[in-house]
């Protein structure tokens, strides 16, 4: 678990470490009413690891998210995000944090009206002074990586449901975002799609240096994110290969049950867990 960090000072001098974290929750608490959500939650995230945040229905998953973000104000502890205390930030200010997350949500929230290019490089064109042939550039570069280039004119409604789950993280991905956010990005797709939907988060995390929040209740894709890794082999192409015993501690789990960690480690020690309630859920 963290220790307590509560000062500009301490946050500074542990970002400039070996193994800096991106992300502190330092004992983190919210109700609503008289329903504890979050109850002494603490944990750190490492710049380019992944966190996998699993637990039933109304254990405080996604709240997790919310709070990291900004939507949501924790009524106690602190939570930092890239340096930045969130927990104390103004709106005005949190949207400069948020600049630099990618955020996909379960339904991927296209604009239906707007073609492919026009999706991915919607923050670029709106928000930059980019010209927009670079605009361009970097649209057809991310829909390159997640291998979607030949639909680049397509209108979001000739897509399927895994290939529009990709757009938006080829979107996420357009402005370069260093920490990307998975809550529930492969709910409702079948097996094989959401593979292809784990493949370019494991992409974006071991090639791209992203470091990954994923909340999520498929344990099948949980796994296979954590146990596999992204490499280039021959000619530059990229190859999913079953990850080596350090990158797959790279990965840690962490187990919510009513708003409390009862368990954080790798996919092994989640697996050798004799806890009922984690056997259970695994089962």
């Amino acid at each position: 678990m963290a220790k307590p960090i509560t000062t500009s000072d301490q946050v500074r001098q542990i970002l400039n470490e070996e193994g800096a974290p991106v992300v502190v929750f330092d004992h983190v608490q919210l109700a609503f009413d008289e329903k504890v959500v979050l109850k002494n939650v603490t944990f750190t995230l490492i710049k380019g690891h992944t966190k996998i945040i699993l637990g039933a229905s109304g254990s405080g998953k996604s709240t997790a998210l919310k709070i990291m973000i900004g939507l949501l104000r924790a009524d106690s502890g602190v939570v930092w995000v890239n340096g930045q205390r969130v927990d104390q930030l103004t709106e005005a200010e949190l949207m400069a944090v948020r600049a630099d997350l990618g955020m996909i949500f379960q339904e991927g929230a296209l604009f239906d009206s707007l073609t492919v290019r026009e999706n991915v490089g919607y923050k670029l064109y709106e928000e930059t002074d980019l010209p927009l042939e670079q605009v361009d550039k970097r649209v057809e570069e991310v829909l390159g990586f997640i291998d979607l280039e030949e639909h680049i004119e397509k209108m979001p409604s000739e897509l399927s449901g895994g290939q529009r789950r990709r757009v938006a993280i080829a979107r996420a991905m357009a402005f370069k975002p260093s920490i990307m956010l998975y809550d529930e990005a492969t709910t409702g797709l079948d097996p094989i799609t959401a593979t292809t939907v784990d493949d370019e988060m494991i992409k974006l995390r071991d090639l791209e240096k992203v470091s990954s929040l994923i909340v999520t209740h498929q344990l099948r894709d949980a796994f296979y994110v954590a146990t596999h890794m992204a490499r280039r082999g021959a000619r530059g192409r990229v190859e999913i290969v079953a990850a080596t015993p350090d990158k797959e501690r790279e990965t840690e789990f962490i187990m919510l049950k009513e708003g409390v960690i009862i368990f954080e480690g790798d996919a092994a020690a989640l697996r050798a867990s004799t806890d009922p309630y984690i056997v259970n859920f695994l089962s």
